[in-house]
């Protein structure tokens, strides 16, 4: 009987993984879960996946090298999610692991909190609910319609495409930047410095990479109107956090949303930019929905499935350099 790790920690596995597709990979073969309530270490990982074929990893593990070399059996790697980031994927490949990431299950839930937090900034009712709870009456005070806007699109993937729909349909006009794609109409595909131009909102989804660090800067802020808004809902290295402080404080810009940030131990935004009066702040908490939880649960469910009877999963990273893989294809019945 194949043996599945599982890596979460207790309340991961509950609220990040779900009982279904627990269900799921025992119904595979012998699972092994951390019962810790803290994050295994890459030690700590090598021993409960001794003779395991299949690992289904959380964010918190660092998948390095020696994880691959230290167990000869391990076949699959299946990240719960899209971001593969702690996974050494030259090491795996070098070694003949098959590394998977999960899919776009998220595009619901994430898109459907940009928009919230978009109607946060431009009408203020964050604000006005918090004068409330003080005691106070607040005044009533002019909002900004999104219809008849300009949004800028940083990034046009997966989630950058939905979003980008979802705010034409309401009457936006959307700005696209976006080198490496094909931006459709109705969208504008423009470059980084003219979307920040005429934006009333940059809603940044671009990938996270060396080449994008920091992409997010004073260079950009002090582009964008004195009454337009940021928005990152991608991954803390993006944005430079000193400049966008400094871009808030000297009203450079009008204000911020953040769902993310590069404050451990999830990428949440940090405390001096959460707590700034000019900033709708959340500890990364786009795909934290059930839908979207079980949706990429079951990717890892059915990718270990795919593993098991020898065929390659599906979103593998390194289908190339599965020897492993291919080894175990030629004993299964």
């Amino acid at each position: 009987m194949a043996r599945i790790v599982l890596t979460h920690t207790r309340l991961d596995r509950k609220d990040k993984y779900g009982d279904a597709a627990v269900a799921g990979l025992n119904a595979l073969g012998s699972l092994a879960v951390h019962d810790g309530d803290e994050p295994l270490t890459v030690d700590g990982l090598i021993h409960l996946a001794r003779d395991a074929e299949i690992i289904v990893l959380d964010r918190m593990v660092p998948g390095e090298a020696r994880l691959f070399s230290a167990l000869p059996k391990l076949i699959a790697v299946h990240r719960v999610a899209m971001d593969i980031r702690n996974i050494d994927i030259a090491a795996a490949s070098a070694a003949g692991v098959v590394i998977t990431r999960a899919g776009p299950g998220f595009i619901a839930a994430v898109t459907e909190l940009i928009l919230a937090q978009m109607v946060d900034l431009g009408r203020g009712l964050s604000r006005h609910v918090a004068e409330y709870r003080a005691g106070i009456v607040p005044p009533q005070r002019l909002g900004l319609q999104l219809a008849g806007r300009t949004a800028g699109i940083v990034g046009f993937g997966n989630l950058g495409r939905r979003m980008s729909e979802l705010l034409a349909f309401m009457g936006m006009r959307v700005l696209v930047s976006d080198p490496e794609a094909n931006i459709p109409a109705p969208f504008e595909k423009v470059d980084l410095d003219r979307l920040a131009a005429e934006s009333d909102f940059i809603v940044c989804l671009v990938i996270h990479s060396p080449k994008t660090e920091k992409l997010m800067n004073a260079q950009l802020f002090r582009k964008m109107k004195p009454t337009a808004f940021f928005l990152n809902h991608s991954r803390g290295g993006l944005v430079d956090e000193d400049d966008l402080k400094r871009a808030l404080d000297e009203s450079w810009i009008a204000g911020a949303a953040l769902d993310v940030g590069r404050s451990p131990p999830d990428d949440t935004p940090p405390l001096v930019l959460g707590r700034h009066p000019k900033v709708i702040a959340t500890p990364h908490i786009g795909g934290m929905v059930p839908e979207s939880v079980a949706s990429q649960a079951a990717d890892t469910v059915e990718q270990a499935a795919a593993v098991l009877a020898g065929k390659m999963p599906k979103f593998a990273i390194n289908p190339d350099a599965a020897t492993r893989l291919a080894r175990y294809r030629q004993a299964v019945p």
